[in-house]
Formats: structure tokens, sequence, C-alpha cells
């Protein structure tokens, strides 16, 4: 494959002002120039016209040649600039195979650039994270991440972590040396340090997440609490159908907003309640299937009763739901101010915030947006974190876990070689991050989502 030069139409399907046609590879350039009957210089626009093999003239246009490995895959790179018709395009792709160029798979130009140590793996992520952006937000912390912000924060971890594992191994491999690391608090502050280098780095990495992937918030509470009717006022349009009728809502409704360009995903649910309708149930069970798997859920409560708190719903809750909630953040929404005329608020507590508000009227509504977008990770001005995956969290969870079990070796048992062996697991799963460590099933699953020019 290292030998085989690649070509890919790199701009989006349909019609345009301008469609690209890329290769890469070390026929690039001898493919490039059999097309443009031109010599090419690297780094010059050269106008020029592109020809197949019997002299007919395809197109006009700009042709760039980028030598390897000063190049985005770091090999030999020819962009060819035509007028954005598919037929056109077509045409100079048939051609540049003709020459003995072959269609790139997904993501193949990216995968080259990781593999010629051009970009790391999350850098290269970060360029399908760019490309797919649905907001401004989720594009700056992409861009941030494709500069090299994430992995030099995860290079940092791999270093202190590094400093640990030469001191504590060279003391195993060396106890002629009598280094006692064991009675020396200095590896115990360092572990420290870096456990608290870690929940830095985690807590960035949650928000980058939310940001791409978006967070899914849960509407749930009782039948009539006024669930649709905030789902509407979060939408800004009539989605669910709302009437005094208990049980109007069934089934699970979803809607995709932005607030101030942070992506929200919400689901309404059916009322929670005990039903012998069988539909109802179903609509239920369907209800705790999507609280089960939420960033967040708005508990909704009828404010206007007299005791709007969510005791009520004690009974409701399936065995294994107190334990969810437990790790699922809360916000308990004390529906129909306009009704129990009370102020609208918002009040944080030990367990979960409350919001006073009204979603018939609006009022208070702007208090929970405001709250959604601080629990996301807004910050004025664009200035956001980096991009992250689900997989980077899950690395970097792995790699915390295995820490903690080498702190907890060295500061209750005394055991050096466990503590040397969690923190080379915990170097390995930060690596698979990078794509220091990674296995070629994670590397095709990866590139493979790209789109076909990239």
């Amino acid at each position: 494959m290292d030998e085989e030069t690649i070509v890919a139409i790199a701009t989006p399907p349909g019609q345009g002002g301008i469609g690209i046609i890329r290769l890469s590879g070390n026929r690039a350039l001898s493919i490039g120039c059999a097309i443009t009957s031109t010599v090419l210089t690297p780094r010059h626009a050269h106008y020029c016209s592109f020809k197949n093999r019997a002299g007919a003239t395809l197109d006009t246009g700009i042709c760039l040649y980028f030598a390897g490995p000063h190049s985005f895959t770091g090999e030999d790179v020819v962009e060819i600039q035509t007028h954005g018709g598919p037929v056109i395009l077509d045409l100079v792709l048939r051609e540049a195979c003709e020459l003995g160029a072959r269609q790139a798979q997904p993501g193949e130009f990216s995968q080259r650039a990781y593999l010629n140590n051009k970009i790391d793996l999350a850098q290269a992520e970060a360029i399908a994270d760019l490309i797919n952006s649905t907001t401004e937000q989720a594009a700056l912390n992409a861009s941030r991440s494709l500069q090299g912000v994430f992995s030099q924060k995860i290079d940092l971890l791999v270093a202190m972590i590094t400093q640990v594992r030469v001191f504590v191994e060279a003391a195993i491999d060396f106890p002629e040396e009598e280094i006692d690391f064991l009675k020396n608090s200095q590896v115990e502050k360092q572990l420290h340090a870096i456990v608290e280098q870690f929940d830095h780095i985690e807590s960035e990495a949650q928000q980058g997440s939310l940001m791409r992937e978006g967070m899914k918030l849960v509407i749930a509470g009782k039948p009539n609490a006024g669930k649709s009717s905030l789902l509407n006022a979060l939408s800004g349009q009539d989605t669910a159908i709302v009437t005094a009728i208990a049980g109007t809502t069934r089934d699970v409704l979803r809607e995709h907003i932005q607030i101030d360009g942070m992506p929200l995903h919400i689901v309404d649910t059916a009322g929670l309640h005990n039903s012998e309708d069988e539909i109802e149930q179903e609509g239920i069970r369907r209800a705790w299937a999507e609280i089960e798997s939420a960033d967040c859920v708005l508990l909704v409560v009828d404010g206007n009763l007299d005791k709007a708190d969510v005791t009520g719903l004690d009974e409701l809750w399936p065995k294994n739901m107190t334990k969810i909630l437990r790790d699922i953040p809360v916000i308990l929404i004390k529906n129909k101010c306009d009704l129990s005329r009370e102020r609208t608020r918002l009040v944080p507590q030990d367990t979960m915030t409350v919001v006073h508000l009204s979603a018939k009227t609006g009022e208070g509504l702007g208090l929970l947006k405001q709250h959604l977008k601080q629990r996301m990770g807004y910050k004025e001005g664009g200035v956001g974190t980096f991009s992250a995956r689900r997989r980077h969290l899950q690395s970097l969870e792995q790699a915390r876990s295995h820490l903690l079990s080498g702190q907890y070796q060295l500061s209750h048992c005394g055991a050096g070689e466990l503590l040397a062996e969690d923190l080379r697991l915990a170097q390995n799963s930060l690596g698979e991050i990078t794509g220091a460590v990674s296995s070629d099933e994670l590397l095709g699953s990866i590139f493979s989502s790209f789109c076909i020019g990239k």
C-alpha cells in the first residue's frame, strides 16, 4: 500500500464553482505532469489544460504540487482544481486511474498523514470533527485539537508518568543502590500531581465531547407536569401536542436545538405513572430507557401543587434507577410559576439544581438555558476547550483507574512492582488516544468514518 498512489475527489458531491482532485503517492507527480502536460514546480500554482491520453482537453484550471515530505500526507501530493461539475471531475479522476492511481479509501489521505508522522491520531480525528461540526463552538474546539492542544495535554501526562516510572523501575532493578522509593514522599507527591492533572484534562475532555456530540437532555416527570410545553418552549416551535388530557405523550419525541451554538438533543418522554394501559406501559418503558442514557435529566413537576417535589416519584423508580440517577445530573423544574405565583429563580442544591419557571409563558426559561450552557462549558468569546470523542474519555478513564490502583498499591501494600505495572498500563491507555499505542482494528474503525477525499 505504501507504494500505491491514491486519488480522490476532495470536494463534496454536486455542482460548484470549483472541484478538486487530490493525488498522493510516489507516482502523483508523473500522473499530474501527464494530465497537465506541464513540468510541475513544488508549491507553485500552474494554470494549465487538463488532457486525456488521446490529447483531448477535458478542462482548464489550476494544478498544485507539494513534494514529500513537505505535504499533508508526507508523500508527493498533486491537487488539480477544475470547474466543479461532477462529469468533468469524474473524467479527470478516471484519467488519473488509467495512468496508474487507484481510488482512495475513506480517510486514507489522513491515515497516510498519521502513518508518516505528520499528525497524531487525535489530530487526525479532529480533521473529521472539523468537517462535521454543526456549531461554531464545536468547529473552534476541533480546530484547537487539530493544532495539537489535546495531544499536548496527553503528552504532558505521559511525560509525568514516565518520570515516575523511571524512578520506580530503577529502584526495583537496582536494589543495591539502596533507594527506598516506598518511603520517599516524592513519589506520592508526583502521583498526586498526576491525578490532579488527570482530573483537569478529563473534565475538559468531557466538555469537548459534549460540544462535539451534543448533550442529550431527557425531559421526564408525571403526566400533565408540563413536559411537552417545556420541549416546545426550548425548541421554539410546537413540536409536541399539548393538551389538558393526561397521557397525551405516549412515545418519545426528539428535537435538536442550539443555545448560543451549544448543541442539545432534547427528548420528551411519556408521563411516569402506574398504568394498566399496554400502550402507556410501553411509552413509560421507553422513557426509562432514554433516562438511563441521558447526559442530563430535566425532572418536571407541577409547581402549582402543594408538594412539588420528587417524593411522589419514588414509588415509580425501577430498582436500578436510583443508582443510575446518582450518576446522571438532574435538574428539577418546578413548572407553572404563572399559576403558583412563585417568582422565577434558580436554586442550587446539594443533590440537584432547582429551577422555578413557566414553560407556558417562557418566564424563567432564560435561567434554565444559562444553566445548561454552563453545564456544557460555554465560554464567552468563543474561547473553548478541545474536541474529544467517547473513545478518548474511555482511554482517560482507564488510565486514571490504573493510576489510582498504582497509588493504592504504593500507599497501602508497598508493592513497587505492582505500581510499576499500573503506571505502564496507564501510559499505554494514554497512548491509544494519540496513536502511540494502537491496533489495526482501531485505525480501521477511525479512518473508515472519514469522507473519501480526506
